[in-house]
This record gives structure tokens, sequence and C-alpha cells, in this order.
């Protein structure tokens, strides 16, 4: 079976093949997915890592396959103050993809309920998803525990 055991957040050469992954999909450590050519790949990375897209697992025999952000569920979220409501999705460490006139976040009813009360609107949208990533989780945002000793 083709194995990929290395990954790169952009590809160097003309990739051989290429796989489209959600957001969820795209932190992995060991899966088999299957190539868009049909070819079945066993992912064996040494560590979990969010396979960004862009970026490329280099097979055991040097090939790069692509990966790509599939279409997915997702609200769009516009408003008049957009700085403000992403630090309210921030502060809720929600994963966000910031653009210049809308930010996209996973849908969420209760997310979408909260944004309707600070005055943001959302429409419902199937694309790929690229969230920003986190300070600290290297291409991922993820929840901290705030009861740690600062001391």
């Amino acid at each position: 079976m083709l194995t990929a055991q290395t990954y790169h957040p952009h590809t160097h050469a003309t990739p051989a093949d290429h796989l489209s992954l959600t957001y969820e999909d795209r932190f992995l450590r060991r899966k088999v997915l299957t190539l868009a050519s049909g070819t079945p790949l066993l992912v064996d990375l040494a560590h979990t890592t969010s396979l960004d897209h862009g970026g490329a697992l280099i097979t055991t025999h040097g090939g790069e396959i692509r990966i790509n952000a599939a279409p997915e569920p997702l609200l769009a979220v516009t408003g008049d103050s957009l700085h403000r409501i992403a630090w309210h999705i921030g502060n809720r460490h929600t994963p966000c993809q910031i653009e210049d006139t809308r930010l996209l976040i996973l849908r969420d009813h209760v997310m979408a309920d909260m944004l309707a009360k600070i005055g943001a609107q959302t429409a419902e949208v199937v694309e790929p998803f690229t969230p920003e990533g986190g300070a600290y989780g290297h291409g991922r945002t993820h929840g901290h525990d705030h009861t740690h000793s600062h001391t």
C-alpha cells in the first residue's frame, strides 16, 4: 500500500495526486485515506498533525500528495463591527477563517444564536474552510485550560 510518513506545509514539486479533506479530517496521525485517483494511502505520521490546504504528504517513494481543503457546511458571518464579532468568536476558541468582509466558522446553531444576539448576520454556505491557526496550536486553534496557576 502507498504510504506517507512525512508532511510539508507546501508542495515542492508537481503532486502525484491529491486529497480533499474537511478541516476536522485534516488533523490526523494514522489513517487510510483514498486519493482523488482512487488509490488508497496509509498516512502514518510520527505525531498528530494539522494538514494545511496546499500542504503535501510525502510518500515513502518520494511522491507528493497535495492537500486540498474540501467544501463543508459553514456560517458566513458579517456585521458592522467585524473586529468585535471576531473577538467574540475567538473568545469561544472557535476556529475562524478571517477575510476582509466576512468571517467563516463551522456551522453551529449555538454560535449562530450568540452571533445574532450581538448584531451579526449569518448565512449558511458550503465552501473550503481554512481557519487561522492558533499562536500555540501550530495550525490549529486548541482550547486551553484557564484553571492552571500562573505563579
